[in-house]
This record gives C-alpha cells, sequence and structure tokens, in this order.
C-alpha cells in the first residue's frame, strides 16, 4: 500500500514522473493513474511555531550529522540527549539492570553512556517530558528495508513512538567511500523535515527518511514517498586468519521497484511512514 500523499495549507503536493526513462507501470507505490507518488519541494521553507523536540542519534553526541541536525532546527531549541561513543547497528537495545550514566555538558545537552533508546527513554521522562517530537540522525549511511531492524537510528525513533510522541528517523546513503559533504545535505533534509513536522501526528508510526547519494552541484533531488523494502539484504562472509569477516555488498542489494531501496539508490529522497504500534 502507498503512503498517502495529502494536501496541506503549507505545502502544495504533487505527483511527478519518475525522470529515469523506466515509468514503472505497476509498482506498489503509484497513484491510481499509475503514475509514482512525488511531493514537490516547497517554493520557501515553512514558518512554524517553535516546538519541543528532542534529538538523538546512534553516531554519539559530536557527530558531525547530529551537528548539521541540531543548526537546521536551532529556532526550535532542541533538547539533546545522545550516546557517549557509536552504537550504530544497535537494534533496540535498552538497558533495563544497571545504571546509566548521562553528563549535562551544557544547557539543554545530555550526553549519555547508554543506548540510543535509552536516550529517548531519559529524554523523555526526565531531561525534557514535554517534548512533543523526536529526531533521530543525521545517519551517515543509509537506513533502507531490511535495516530498520538493525539500526539505532531508527530504534531511536520507534522508542519515541512507543512512548507516544511524533518521531522521524533521518539517514544519508553514500554510493561511494569519502567524506559525508553535510553542508550540501542540510538544504536537502530541511523542506522533508519541516513538512513531516507539519503534518498531523499519527500515534503509533514513524517516518523514516533516506537521502539518496548527493551529486556535487546537483539539484535538489525529488521526495517520493514509499513502503520500506522486506528484500532480505546479501549476506556473506569472507575467513580471516580471526575468525569471519561480513563481506557483502550493500550497494548491491535486491531492489523491489518502487520501494525505498529502489527510491533511494535512483537518487530520490525515500520517505516512509513505519507502522509500530504503541502510541
Amino acid at each position: 500500500m502507498p503512503v498517502a500523499v495529502t494536501q496541506t495549507a503549507n505545502q502544495s503536493v504533487m505527483r511527478e514522473r519518475f525522470q529515469s526513462g523506466d515509468e514503472r507501470k505497476g509498482d506498489a507505490n503509484q497513484g491510481p493513474d499509475g503514475i509514482p507518488e512525488r511531493i514537490a519541494q516547497p517554493p520557501r521553507f515553512l514558518k512554524m511555531t517553535p516546538m519541543r523536540i528532542l534529538l538523538t542519534n546512534d553516531d554519539g553526541i559530536d557527530a558531525p550529522g547530529l551537528s548539521a541536525l541540531r543548526t537546521l532546527l536551532e529556532n526550535h531549541h532542541p533538547t539533546v540527549v545522545a550516546p557517549d561513543r557509536q552504537y550504530s547497528a544497535c537494534g533496540h537495545q535498552a538497558t533495563a539492570h544497571a545504571t546509566i550514566p548521562a553528563e549535562e555538558r551544557s544547557d539543554g545537552e545530555w550526553c549519555v553512556s547508554g543506548t540510543p533508546v535509552d536516550c529517548v527513554r531519559l529524554g523523555l521522562t526526565t531531561f525534557d517530558p514535554e517534548a512533543e517530537v523526536v529526531v533521530s540522525g543525521i545517519n551517515p549511511g543509509a537506513n533502507l528495508g531490511v535495516d530498520l531492524y538493525m539500526s539505532g537510528t531508527v530504534a531511536a525513533a520507534r522508542e519515541a513512538a512507543f512512548m507516544g510522541r511524533k518521531a522521524i528517523a533521518l539517514s544519508h546513503y553514500r554510493s561511494k567511500a569519502g567524506p559525508f559533504d553535510w553542508e550540501a545535505a542540510a538544504p536537502r533534509v530541511r523542506p522533508v523535515l519541516e513538512d513531516l513536522l507539519a503534518r498531523a501526528h499519527e500515534p503509533g508510526t514513524l517516518w523514516n527518511v533516506n537521502l539518496p547519494h548527493l551529486l556535487d552541484g546537483g539539484a535538489a533531488p525529488p521526495v517520493v514517498e514509499c513502503p520500506p523494502d522486506p528484500a532480505p539484504l546479501q549476506v556473506s562472509f569472507e575467513r580471516k586468519p580471526e575468525g569471519w569477516l561480513y563481506a557483502g555488498d550493500y550497494h548491491q542489494r535486491a531492489r523491489t521497484p518502487g520501494h525505498d531501496v529502489d527510491v533511494c539508490f535512483d537518487g530520490n529522497i525515500a520517505v516512509s511512514l513505519i507502522t509500530v504500534g504503541g502510541g
């Protein structure tokens, strides 16, 4: 089932055809006329009333993706509650039988010796219980399809959804080695993020957003709402002297037409509404 694309007073919405030369007729995310659903970029940034926002990630409080996100949302004066180290691919791990040290590094900024889920739980119960929204990211690397089950970035958003808050996970795919250009990524994220923040909260859901690989000097990529890809990851291992090393090629993973992996790998911003229960 496609995610509904709705018309709002804040942003015009339209459906366009993919420009890849492949119309993909019959895809799961097509509208009733067979055209894939796609959000147009807004003509200007939304002017919103400040919201109570809690930021977190799974890469650590000093990660550049989190810094970029904090700058994007500075008008909202967000509370930051993030891990003191890398927790990538930790899944929905939580601490239940040990104390969780946390240091307030500055006003509204907490560094937690715990997982992304721990950060959200502490943030929403102790450090900023009035927070309306949790935004997790921006992760350096995609979280598409079945990555949702392993991702600490998405786990933080999922926990927020369980606790009844609007939740958004943000990630950035990269198709080749090299540093991420966060200055280029930030203006691509902003209109998507502001659109999602302006939408009505649907309890028991989270938004999963994946930026594509961004070309130097390229135009802003189109935004496509699409379901997550259920296809499994490519799994293989190489034998090393000390054991076995995962050797699957993420960039060659299966791509179901019209789903998030295909959409993102084709150069679009993939936006998926994920139902998690609770709320």
